[in-house]
């Protein structure tokens, strides 16, 4: 009897670790779901620190404070309230994941911008833009001429570069063209801001809102290219429009001559390889593009140190004078600095807008709006007011939220929603980067009341770019 009652006790000495865990793994199975906190004092405090922080942000024209910084603490502040919480209720795990979850969406897309802002910035230092500057300056255009030309280059460039790049690169012709000319300088910037927008919206690079629909997974690479046309007609209702109102005047041509520096061509072609290698990680490979985007930043990181090592050579070669047009002054390319001349206050902007608006979600505000929207009024009322908004409210708050919500919608309300979001921003000179910019570059000539003139024509462009789209890309509703 002794001996089976020891034999017993020495089973259940061996099977008690094994117990144990299995308790704390059914602990830890059951499943804790989000506490909905929309009609709490937390949630009430959520909203009242984001719509701060973005009210600091539409000012940061007048009072100079940097976007970024607001929206920064804003998301510290609300994620802390919302780790505290979950921390007191014992489901601190919750918290936690949510967080990870939406540090790694913005990671995905900063380091995928940071690699194109780099590339742009590459082809900025080797005088790539400012030669095509000098040669449509050069020409001896008229201004309707130079009108028109700005908005098609800016159409067509900001698919591949970003928005505000391209406006700022196009203003800088309309300026030098137009000199005291104020009713050019305000049709023309009016003109680029829409086109810059309107090309942006068709192409997965062209916009961060195309950019994150993207990396979704919502829409695959070709399919954005369905909006092709709807983004024609948006930039050409309203330029047409505006051609009637523009001087039928021919400035004096400009004697201006600017030459690439070396490598400015290879860096060309590598940025278009980049691209290339990210679209076929993601459509054949199944990678977030990211990676693609990385290793291309590799190649040019392999170019910065070739131009680095025959940067002596060369100009010992060719000479004090082709140094100075082809080097930069005699230094040689750092792709460091290329780097750190990317627009960090954009990428951290982002970071504030994406933790805010997840945790703004976390907390159950997005699914309450969704059930708004896109139950209540139905997905296109809903798509067409977002790109109203979102010439008010940036259109990357707007769009992450849509993102966020993830409504059941067929991939043409998907489609609605990124041309909405990316051409609405042109309604008013504020609801886009490249509106603010060129505020900033024209001083005084390009104003927000010299835009809001134009609204209505540009409300129109609006209005027949969404007819388009529903009648020519039926098949996708």
């Amino acid at each position: 009897m002794k001996i089976l009652k020891a034999l017993a006790l020495f089973t259940l000495t061996l099977l008690a670790p094994a117990l144990a865990i299995a308790s704390s793994e059914a602990a830890s199975s059951v499943v804790h779901e989000p506490i909905d906190l929309t009609n709490s004092g937390l949630g009430f405090a959520a909203i009242a620190f984001f719509v701060f922080a973005y009210i600091l942000v539409m000012a940061e024209e007048f009072i100079q404070l940097r976007k970024s910084k607001p929206v920064i603490i804003a998301a510290g502040l609300i994620w802390g309230m919302i780790g505290w919480y979950y921390t007191q209720h014992g489901m601190p795990e919750l918290a936690e994941q949510a967080v990870r979850h939406n540090f790694l969406e913005f990671s995905e897309l900063m380091l995928f911008l940071l690699v194109a802002m780099t590339y742009v910035n590459a082809m900025e230092e080797r005088k790539v833009f400012d030669s095509l500057r000098s040669w449509l300056v050069c020409k001896g255009f008229g201004f309707r001429a130079i009108f028109w030309l700005t908005g098609i280059l800016a159409f067509f460039i900001s698919p591949v570069a970003d928005n505000l790049t391209t406006a700022l690169l196009m203003c800088a012709v309309v300026l030098a063209v137009g000199g005291d000319n104020t009713k050019f300088i305000t049709l023309a910037c009016i003109n680029i801001v829409v086109a810059a927008n309107a090309g942006g919206a068709f192409s997965p690079f062209g916009d961060i809102t195309t950019l994150m629909v993207w990396q979704k997974g919502i829409l695959d690479f070709w399919t954005f290219f369905a909006l092709f046309v709807p983004s024609v007609v948006n930039f050409m209702v309203p330029a047409a429009i505006m051609h009637f109102a523009v001087p039928d005047e021919k400035p004096e041509a400009l004697n201006e001559n600017v030459v690439m520096r070396r490598g400015s061509k290879r860096i060309i072609i590598l940025f278009l390889l980049t691209i290339t290698t990210a679209v076929c990680f993601h459509n054949f490979l199944g990678l977030p593009p990211v990676i693609g985007m990385m290793t291309g930043l590799g190649y040019l990181k392999l170019m910065g140190f070739y131009l680095k090592k025959t940067h002596i050579k060369n100009s010992v070669s060719h000479g004090t004078e082709n140094q100075a047009d082809n080097m930069g002054s005699g230094v040689p390319f750092d792709i460091f600095s290329r780097i750190a001349h990317a627009e960090w206050d954009t990428l951290f902007f982002f970071y504030g807008v994406v933790l805010c608006v997840g945790g703004l979600g976390f907390l159950g505000y997005l699914t309450l709006i969704s059930e708004i929207m896109y139950l209540d009024w139905g997905p296109t009322t809903a798509n067409i007011s977002i790109g109203a908004l979102s010439a008010i409210i940036d259109n990357i708050p707007v769009m992450f939220a849509v993102i966020t919500m993830n409504p059941d919608m067929s991939q043409g309300q998907w489609l609605l929603v990124t041309l909405t979001a990316g051409v609405g921003g042109s309604l008013l000179s504020i609801g886009s980067a490249a509106g603010v910019a060129l505020m900033g570059q024209a001083q005084g000539k390009y104003t927000f009341f010299g835009h809001l003139k134009w609204t209505p024509v540009i409300a129109l462009g609006y209005g027949a770019s969404i007819m388009t789209h529903m009648w020519i890309n039926s098949s996708y509703f």
